[in-house]
């Protein structure tokens, strides 16, 4: 029973909210509010530029990195394990294929901004 009210009440809650949110902003709306703003300068180039390429290649390169550095912090605890050869082959292996990923990120000039 309980879990029905909590379930009852949060769903009108979140229904209410959601009215308010989509009602209130359309009471008082003045023609300045509506426009965009453009802090006073007119824009010179189109506002949706594409960025480019190398931007996300970066982007992606950082994430993955970080994900697996994220990984290995957990070595530390994971070495107190029951079978250490394993576990020091398996960190061996990830960091051997972090390096050559490193490496052949490097040589395909990936990681060059120009």
């Amino acid at each position: 029973m309980n879990l029905m009210l909590a379930l009852t009440v949060n769903t009108l809650l979140t229904a209410l909210l959601t009215i308010i949110m989509f009602w209130l902003p359309q009471l008082n709306s003045y023609a300045e509010k509506a426009n965009p703003y453009e802090c006073g300068f007119d824009p010179l180039n189109p506002a949706r530029i594409p960025f480019s390429m190398k931007f996300f290649l970066v982007a992606i390169t950082f994430l993955l990195f970080d994900l697996e550095i994220a990984l290995l912090l957990s070595l530390p605890w994971a070495l107190q394990t029951a079978n250490l050869p394993t576990m020091i082959k398996t960190s061996i292996m990830f960091i051997t294929i972090l390096a050559l990923s490193l490496a052949y990120e490097w040589t395909q000039k990936g990681l060059d901004w120009t």
